[in-house]
């Protein structure tokens, strides 16, 4: 199984977080909802969250906080060979800043948090979910 290093940032506005349908552009989980996400490519996971927010949100550091940065998780996919470790962010949303979707995303979604549970979500996203849930502030729970 390889080893994947990626992160996984949810945005998050008024008690939701936004959610990211990925589009078949995409090398892997076509079709799933995800947060923002992208390939860890050097030992600072919280600027690739950044450069990931820009390049797939059109949001830079004015339009954006860090809130929280939560323990890596290990995320094992036979079926893709892989043992994905995330690295979770939770960002949020400044003032009237509007995300936009690139090529790798159809669809954008505000919603509560529980809604991953509901969703065909890439492995593992409730989980890392859970790593930032601390001290957010919309009711939710986990399991």
């Amino acid at each position: 199984m390889r080893r994947t290093d990626v992160v996984t940032i949810f945005l998050a506005r008024r008690g939701e977080i936004l959610l990211l349908k990925r589009s078949e552009q995409v090398g892997t989980y076509q079709g799933r909802w995800a947060g923002v996400s992208g390939y860890l490519e050097s030992d600072d996971p919280v600027q690739q969250a950044w450069t990931e927010i820009g390049e797939e949100l059109g949001l830079g550091p004015g339009q954006a906080a860090l809130e929280i940065a939560g323990e890596p998780l290990e995320v094992r996919d036979p079926d893709a060979g892989r043992l994905w470790v995330v690295h979770p962010f939770r960002f949020r949303l400044l003032g009237d800043a509007r995300p936009r979707l690139d090529r790798e995303h159809v669809e954008m979604r505000w919603c509560a948090p529980q809604a991953i549970q509901e969703k065909d979500a890439v492995p593992g996203l409730w989980e890392a979910w859970c790593r930032v849930a601390e001290g957010f502030d919309a009711p939710w729970r986990l399991g």
